[in-house]
């Protein structure tokens, strides 16, 4: 696939490396602009591009930036895209967004409606990224991690549920987005590295 990616930090960098390694056509971009990217992708064989170059040819593209950066992005230019989004919202860091301290909001609705006309798609936020750049296992391995993955649209779910199975990983479907806070941090699953049945067990086990 053609997969652009927002973010080069933890998670982004870490997506960088694992969907090259699969094959994949990587466009990675960041804040500092492409020339900051340089390492990367000599490292990885990825495309350091600006951000409308990341995101006009991408099928898939996937924002692993900090939550408080979302309402930054164009949403015009992300019309029509199957977006993941890979965010966790720390007040800590992204400072008071009231939808989202008082839970009214999950932090992927409140993306979705940043980025209206794109198909978002909620993985990859459970897990550190040490974990993602090292844990895959086969199909069927005893080990194996399972993510869980929510949106609104079956076939967009679909299509990461496939990416996230060849990454090494079993993909639990993880209801809607507005259901999402189930797997946001401080629920079960979080950072639990869990088994799918785990998984399963820990979205029905979370309490708003």
């Amino acid at each position: 696939m053609k997969i652009g990616i927002i973010g080069s930090g933890h998670i982004g960098g870490t997506l960088t490396r694992r969907l090259c390694a699969l094959g994949h056509d990587v466009t990675v971009t960041n804040s500092r602009g492409p020339q900051s990217l340089t390492d990367l992708a000599a490292e990885t064989g990825a495309t350091a591009g600006t951000l409308e170059e990341t995101v006009q040819g991408a099928e898939l593209v996937i924002v692993a930036v900090p939550v408080r950066a979302v309402p930054d992005l164009p949403a015009a230019l992300f019309d029509g895209k199957l977006v993941v989004d890979a965010d966790n919202y720390y007040p800590e860091r992204d400072g008071d967004i009231p939808e989202l301290l008082d839970r009214s909001l999950s932090s992927s609705r409140w993306t979705a409606e940043h980025l209206k006309g794109a198909q978002v798609v909620k993985v990859f936020n459970t897990i550190r990224a040490p974990h993602l750049m090292d844990n895959g296992r086969p199909a069927g391995a005893p080990d194996r991690i399972a993510l869980p993955v929510a949106g609104d649209d079956s076939a967009a779910k679909r299509v990461v549920m496939e990416l996230v199975d060849e990454l090494g990983f079993d993909p639990v479907d993880g209801g809607t987005l507005d259901g999402s806070w189930r797997q946001q941090p401080g629920t079960p699953v979080y950072g639990a590295d869990r088994d799918a049945d785990g998984v399963r067990q820990g979205l029905a086990e979370a309490r708003p």
